[in-house]
């Protein structure tokens, strides 16, 4: 028997993967239904992520699909919350999942029972309509996410006290009405603070977004067109941007991102460009800064009554408003500390998901990751690897093997990320999906591939890595999973190509075929 705390998007594939595996989930949500952060309410409940209207996803639909049920074709590339939350009911309802819900169910604690170093089981303590009920369980998957818990450090901010304006975190906004011939200041530079001041601009009198770091500033709109995880995600870059010597890799990396525009020239270049930073993905920022809409500024100095002096600005700048998009804390209430301690909003788990310390490997945290991609799939292979663990079809290696690994790991992703809040959670997306696909026999072989079915493995090096490749082989596979690989930029078209001139053609395509299949062969004969 598995507890599954929370239904969003983790919980829901976690639920999924316990009866693929033949285990008994029950699902606890204290809210009222599914979806998690996409599900969108006008007022904003306690404990519950809250989103505002306007968001769409960073992350394609064929990036970020279950990696045995894609989008449907008509949807569109990047999807607006709504149509991802009715994605995820329609998850739901194709596997089942609507049963093992307790909807309206909080869960107080979680607990080792006193028998635990033999059994590895659980206490788990639940309340709904003012009673709580005491639960046994054999596992404990946490998919409680962490957005929950704003994160608001004033003392950062000197004079924030006096402050006569305006001020709240940015999990607190919905509409832009707030902003109505306001003078706004955005504090942060993440996708939610661009997300803001785009929207703020439209009718605020000024918008400032101040930031200490910068960020590198991509377009959903990539190469061609095409959507820029779909371009920038496939194994072929992975394998470039892995093997360049760290400087190399860097400089290729900064030049890739400068290609659209001189991020120098528009107060954006972060502070140090030798590290990789996560992008924010905004299609309007650099036309608004063009335009004056929007102004970029170093990090607040202090602030005054009516006004805020930056740091190298001399001058005080008047505001009205102020938005902190500072993040959110890590925090698990019903975790006792000794179980998972976090630091820094860090927790040291085992590949991100197992505490290295238990006895028993019997409760896993999912999702408590910032992948450079979608996060969907990467939830769905750590609940896919985590039951085969619960079951006992995948080892884990002996405690200090573990905690040395997540001591270096962690060494390494400040030399390659940098050191602030949430630095430390970050990966590459398909590298730490290849890696949990191996511990349960599911990575695709691009060599194995390649003598079987050539067309396939040439898709798979190549093209997008989307989830569907790892249902090729290994358990879980999934029949449909070739034919989801070699339709997918026909459901990304779909949408979008309403109108198709008599004259189109595709001469090339033939060419680019017969010298993409050269390159995939020479890379297997040199070893890649």
């Amino acid at each position: 028997r598995v507890a599954v705390v929370g239904a969003g998007v983790s919980g829901l594939t976690a639920t999924k993967c316990c009866l693929e595996e033949g285990l008994e989930p029950t699902c606890f949500e204290q809210s009222q239904d599914i979806g998690g952060l996409w599900r969108y309410t006008e007022h904003i409940e306690a404990g519950r992520p809250s989103l505002y209207p306007s968001l769409i996803s960073n992350t394609s639909k064929e990036m970020s699909a279950f990696s045995d049920f894609p989008y449907p074709e008509d949807f569109p590339v990047f999807l607006p919350n709504a149509q991802l939350l009715d994605y995820l009911r329609r998850y739901t309802e194709r596997f089942g999942l609507q049963k093992h819900f307790r909807f309206g169910t909080t869960v107080v604690s979680v607990r080792k029972r006193p028998d635990f170093a033999t059994t590895g089981q659980w206490d788990v303590v639940t309340e709904a309509d003012g009673k709580q009920t005491s639960h046994v369980f054999d596992a404990v998957m946490v998919c409680s996410g962490n957005f929950s818990e704003p994160s608001l450090p004033l003392h950062c901010f000197p004079g924030i006290e006096k402050f006569q304006g305006q001020y709240f975190h940015s999990r607190q906004y919905k509409h832009p009405d707030v902003f109505q011939g306001k003078r706004v200041l955005v504090v942060g530079m993440g996708n939610s603070g661009v997300d803001i001041a785009v929207e703020a601009s439209r009718v605020a009198a000024k918008v400032t977004v101040c930031t200490s770091r910068g960020a590198w500033v991509l377009s959903r709109v990539f190469d061609h067109g095409y959507p820029w995880d779909m371009v920038f995600n496939t194994r072929l870059m992975s394998l470039i941007r892995n093997s360049l010597p760290g400087p190399l890799s860097w400089g290729l990396i900064n030049y890739r991102v400068n290609q659209r525009f001189n991020h120098q020239n528009y107060g954006l270049q972060p502070e140090k460009s030798c590290l990789v930073r996560e992008s924010v993905l905004n299609d309007d920022l650099p036309s608004y800064i063009l335009t004056g809409r929007i102004t970029i500024k170093p990090g607040v100095k202090e602030f005054k009554d009516n006004s805020v002096v930056f740091h190298n600005c001399p001058e005080e700048e008047p505001i009205d408003i102020v938005v902190f998009c500072t993040g959110y804390n890590v925090s698990f209430p019903f975790l006792e500390e000794a179980i998972v301690k976090v630091e820094n909003k860090h927790a040291s788990l085992y590949k991100y998901v197992f505490p290295t310390h238990l006895q028993k490997p019997t409760l896993a945290i999912l999702g408590l990751i910032k992948p450079l991609g979608a996060i969907m799939p990467v939830t769905e292979m750590q609940a896919r690897w985590v039951t085969r663990v619960f079951k006992g079809l995948c080892q884990l290696p002996p405690q200090s093997v573990m905690q040395k690994e997540v001591n270096e790991k962690k060494k390494h992703q400040v030399r390659r990320f940098g050191l602030s809040f949430d630095e430390v959670l970050k990966t590459d997306c398909l590298v730490y999906m290849d890696e949990l696909a191996s511990f349960i026999g599911a990575k695709p072989s691009v060599l194995g591939l390649l003598c079987r079915d050539p067309r396939l493995a040439f898709t798979v090096f190549f093209g997008p890595c989307t989830p569907y490749q790892y249902r090729l082989e290994g358990p879980g596979c999934w029949e449909g999973a070739r034919q989801a690989i070699l339709t997918q930029w026909d459901r990304i078209l779909k949408p979008t190509r309403t109108r198709v001139p008599a004259c189109s053609s595709s001469s090339c395509f033939s060419l680019l075929t017969v010298v993409g299949f050269l390159l995939l062969l020479a890379a297997v004969v040199f070893g890649f």
